[in-house]
């Protein structure tokens, strides 16, 4: 390893930074926030906002959305008892719509207004707080002081010195520290109102480590970990991550824009999830994902996390600095509406799991079995030719983080999709020879310098690497329902696709629950022969009714209570009864046994074409 590893369970005091003496108008107009852990077993923060020279008529706003995450989510909602004070006395305040309100002030006297949030929502994209764990993003606690959103901003947080069962707590984030504590508790400055609120806060008895990546330094935050949690091995994994990405996307070795970074992971029962900031990223994973002391291997649920990891570590550059153009100033108080996260999230996810492949941590068969998952679940979406990759992106706000039964019909994940498509546009180029898509986004991140991008830069940036118009295949691939040419460009690449049998509940255009001796439909595919017999969500699946073999004597009929069952009691037969409970009612539904059904399964070809695709050296191969 070329940085050292260091373990602390222990946060270290960061030297404080002092404010200048001299202050601007900017400056001197400080934005202060205060935040208490008011009542753990109420699970209310308590926050207050000062400003030193509030303008007549003060506008206060909650943010309705959090950036990487593509629904409006009304944080407003669990503010209370809000209440605005100058000189010692409460003013007149008023709610102006669901998110905001207005104080009439006295410009010449400091306004203080104080407020409590609910906190209960364990999601890396809200705010939690309990006697075991405080957690929150600014976008949920913070509101905004309209007018004041480019002044300096400072956040100090109060350490929980009267509660005994805090007396541990110590404090994570990426914010830029001012005066702290030994334990992270303290103020914390940031440069504007959307900086602040960019860089989530961690608080508890949590696990904590540090290590450096091309000579930045990193903390590794794990809160909820088992004992046998072995946090020496995921600092080393983390470390080759980041330097494989921070090498990928400076691999001249200048430094990259991010002087700091800290990872937030909350170790759960069930659980999994990240959202992105400047300097950290918040992330859940199953606590039994977490590597274990004494067992070298490395578990699905292991490699599972280290892609994650990947993927929130990659969007330090892709979506945090090089970012849609329409999303280049956030609008918190509706959608902010753009085409183009299949490149911000579906590229983003092309490259989470490759670069894992290139820093040694998955060899070339389980990548492989990798994208043989991202494979069979578009070609498995009837909606990919329904809706095209780029309104997929634009229907985030009402599609993607609004699935029902229909999802699959009707929509296909950006995400996916999008890895896709990037994978297409890399294997073309490597293909003719002129360059790779690692070239693409290297231009892209000089000639936008980490800032807003359009689909206009990207088309620009593939035909100076390649020396041709990609129009077409944009046009194909980004912006209609075709399917993509991905054995033809695998196959360029060394890996073969062919078809092996679908499981029974692909077969039948299903998606189930198995729990408890009882099958539940939770969606039904279009135009499979589950639909084609009448099957709809929510159903419960009791059995299958089989006519006899001489059609003389009565069916028999069969429970099942899992869809392989039904190569027990069915094998080899075309037709039966599907025996349904929906709304307390049986029905009898005919339904036909397919047998010919496909999924995709990827197998090496040539290993030297896939090796200079995969290797560790592809990137500088080019």
């Amino acid at each position: 390893m070329t940085a050292s590893l260091k373990l602390n369970h222990n946060s270290t005091k960061t030297p404080g930074l002092s404010l200048p003496g001299s202050l601007s108008r900017r400056e001197a107009d400080l934005v202060h926030y205060g935040v208490l852990l008011a009542d753990l077993n109420a699970h209310l923060y308590e926050v207050t906002i000062t400003l030193a020279h509030p303008q007549t008529r003060q506008r206060l706003s909650m943010p309705v959305w959090i950036p990487g995450s593509y629904l409006v989510r009304e944080f407003a909602r669990h503010v209370q008892q809000l209440t605005p004070l100058q000189n010692g006395r409460e003013i007149t305040s008023t709610q102006l719509d669901k998110c905001s309100w207005e104080i009439d002030c006295d410009p010449s006297a400091s306004l203080t207004v104080r407020y409590r949030v609910y906190a209960r929502d364990d999601s890396v994209r809200a705010c939690w707080l309990d006697a075991q764990r405080g957690f929150f993003n600014g976008t949920g606690l913070l509101l905004r002081a309209h007018g004041f959103d480019q002044n300096a901003h400072v956040l100090e947080i109060t350490a929980p010195s009267t509660d005994s069962r805090c007396a541990d707590w110590q404090l994570a984030t990426g914010l830029q520290p001012g005066q702290v504590d030994a334990c992270g508790f303290g103020s914390y400055r940031a440069s504007s109102y959307a900086a602040l609120v960019d860089e989530p806060v961690e608080m508890g008895c949590f696990w904590s480590g540090r290590f450096e990546a091309c000579g930045v330094p990193h903390r590794f935050v794990v809160a909820g970990a088992a004992p046998g949690f072995d946090g020496t091995r995921l600092l080393a994994d983390a470390q080759r991550i980041c330097e494989t990405q921070i090498r990928f996307w400076h691999p001249d070795g200048e430094r990259p824009s991010h002087d700091r970074y800290v990872f937030l992971l909350n170790a759960v029962d069930d659980g999994y999830g990240g959202l992105e900031h400047p300097h950290s990223t918040a992330l859940i994973c199953n606590r039994a994902d977490l590597p274990r002391l004494g067992d070298a291997r490395a578990s699905d649920g292991y490699q599972t996390l280290l892609g994650l990891i990947s993927h929130e570590y990659f969007h330090t550059w892709n979506v945090k600095r090089m970012r849609p153009a329409e999303l280049a100033n956030y609008d918190y108080s509706q959608e902010n509406y753009t085409q183009l996260l299949w490149f911000f999230e579906g590229f983003t996810s092309y490259y989470d799991d490759l670069l894992l492949r290139r820093s040694g941590l998955i060899d070339d068969p389980a990548y492989l079995r990798l994208l043989n998952k991202t494979i069979n679940q578009v070609q498995q979406a009837p909606g990919r030719l329904v809706q095209s990759v780029a309104e997929a992106s634009f229907d985030a706000w009402v599609k993607y983080y609004r699935q029902d039964e229909n999802t699959p019909n009707a929509t296909i994940s950006y995400y996916t999709k999008g890895a896709l498509v990037a994978l297409c546009f890399d294997l073309s180029l490597r293909h003719e020879g002129t360059g790779t898509l690692d070239d693409v986004m290297r231009l892209l991140w000089q000639k936008t310098g980490g800032g807003p991008l359009t689909q206009a830069d990207f088309a620009s940036a593939l035909q100076s690497v390649s020396g041709r118009s990609y129009d077409g295949e944009i046009a194909r691939w980004v912006h209609s329902t075709e399917d993509l040419p991905l054995a033809q460009l695998l196959d360029s690449a060394g890996v073969k696709m062919q078809d092996q049998p679908a499981q029974r509940a692909q077969s039948l255009g299903l998606r189930v629950s198995e729990s408890g001796g009882l099958v539940s439909v939770k969606m039904v595919l279009r135009s499979g022969a589950a639909e084609q017999a009448g099957f709809a969500a929510k159903d419960e699946w009791w059995g299958v009714e089989l006519p006899s073999a001489t059609g003389d004597e009565a069916p028999t009929a069969w429970r099942i209570s899992r869809l392989d069952d039904l190569d027990l009691y069915a094998a080899g037969v075309a037709q039966c009864t599907a025996l349904v409970a929906r709304d307390k009612k049986i029905l009898r539904l005919p339904l036909a046994l397919p047998a010919d059904e496909t999924t995709v399964m990827l197998v090496p070809g040539d290993t030297a074409r896939m090796c200079a695709w995969l290797s560790p050296e592809a990137s500088k191969d080019q």
